[in-house]
């Protein structure tokens, strides 16, 4: 009993706006100078307080009853592209519904709407228009109703919907294909591991106990059983296939990057990545601090790239995460500011075994674009991001 009274309270309490609280606290303030001084002057302006908030709370009373559907999109766009929403609130009552104000959150602003007297069924719609600067993530809603007071003093809000996220993605760069110089075939890339079942046959070898009766092959047992004279089985053996795997890992340590505006160039070189593999049937990771994505569904790792932030994960860890999660991993992108330093990209590069082809991207506006290599490795220092289809076309050559 005493908690329902407690969260009673609670909502009581919230329904005061600031306007509210200032006119309450005047008014107990007069209040307090009339008893100490007796001036008429205040016991006015404390009665006039009171008497403003006891008509105010009236309008707080009844209840609202209508059905809100809010719809955006498209819900995936790209840096500088709009978002087209609408918002219809249709009364679900009896009776009228009186005039009230429709509160919409979009991203840090809100949207405030006026819904007119609406007769029992009927509906009132809003369409507007949400303008993308930046990667990120827009919340739009939830869409809320407010009932109070002409003058502000307090306020009723009931949610009539969930929030929605619009994803913005960075501006992308077309990319030539990433398979020039990988090996590839309709299997996978094969490696030097022997494996008991896979898809590239390799040898034949004696049968040992333990191995599966199904990998024998009987022709050339028999024809090994015919010339030895004696039972000699013959199984096959395999190597070992993968599935060409493409894995971006971005920097996410705030003194890697010079300027906040290199991350998110960065940002656009991920997403670049992401999709030029994903147009190449490889399976796609991307990583970047606490935002992790993995598989064929391009969307998984272009939502990761939008939510992805500064954080104190580091390259050298994200590396090392992004490796558990994708051991399968034939082409690496370690993608970091000037400032992070060569050694730091080693260290993430070192995550992975040396079958794996690691290409380090720098982003640093300082310098000319240019291509070197350090330990096998390619390094690419890009000035602009224009300058990445030129740079990956002499990395992958």
């Amino acid at each position: 009993m005493l908690r329902r009274w407690w969260r009673r309270f609670r909502r009581g309490i919230r329904m005061i706006r600031t306007l509210g609280w200032t006119v309450l606290a005047l008014g107990l303030v007069a209040v307090a100078g009339t008893a100490l001084t007796g001036w008429r002057e205040l016991a006015v302006l404390g009665s006039a307080c009171l008497v403003l908030l006891a008509l105010a709370v009236p309008f707080l009373a009844g209840r609202t009853r209508v059905d809100v559907e809010l719809r955006l999109e498209p819900m995936r766009v790209i840096a500088g592209d709009s978002v087209a929403g609408d918002i219809t609130v249709t009364n679900v009552a009896s009776g009228r519904l009186l005039p009230t104000i429709l509160l919409l959150p979009v991203g840090d602003g809100q949207h405030r709407y006026g819904v007119p007297l609406l007769a029992p069924g009927a509906s009132h719609e809003e369409a507007f228009t949400i303008r993308t600067e930046r990667r990120g993530v827009i919340r739009v809603g939830p869409a809320r109703t407010r009932r109070g007071d002409p003058l502000g003093l307090f306020s009723r809000d009931f949610a009539w919907t969930r929030a929605q996220e619009v994803l913005v993605r960075p501006q992308m760069l077309p990319l030539n294909s990433l398979g020039a110089g990988l090996l590839r075939d309709l299997e996978g890339v094969s490696i030097d591991a022997v494996s008991q079942s896979d898809l590239a046959f390799h040898a034949l070898r004696e049968y040992v106990p333990g191995d599966e009766l199904r990998h024998v092959h009987w022709r050339s047992s028999a024809k090994a059983m015919a010339a030895a004279g004696q039972t000699q089985l013959l199984v096959r053996e395999y190597l070992d296939t993968r599935r060409s795997h493409a894995t971006v890992v971005v920097d996410d340590e705030p003194t890697a990057w010079g300027d906040p505006e290199e991350f998110e160039t960065a940002m656009s070189v991920a997403a670049s990545l992401a999709v030029r593999a994903i147009l190449d049937d490889f399976e796609t990771s991307f990583m970047c601090g606490e935002q992790a994505a993995s598989g064929t569904d391009g969307h998984l790792a272009l939502d990761a790239v939008c939510r992805a932030s500064l954080g104190r994960t580091g390259l050298i860890a994200g590396a090392r995460r992004a490796q558990a999660i994708a051991p399968d991993t034939s082409l690496l992108f370690l993608v970091t500011g000037a400032p992070a330093g060569f050694m730091s990209i080693a260290r993430a590069a070192a995550a992975f075994g040396p079958e794996v082809r690691r290409i380090a991207l720098i982003v640093d506006p300082s310098a000319p674009s240019r291509a070197t290599e350090a330990d096998g490795m390619p390094v690419l220092h890009m000035s602009h991001k224009q300058d990445l289809p030129a740079l990956l076309r002499w990395s992958v050559r």
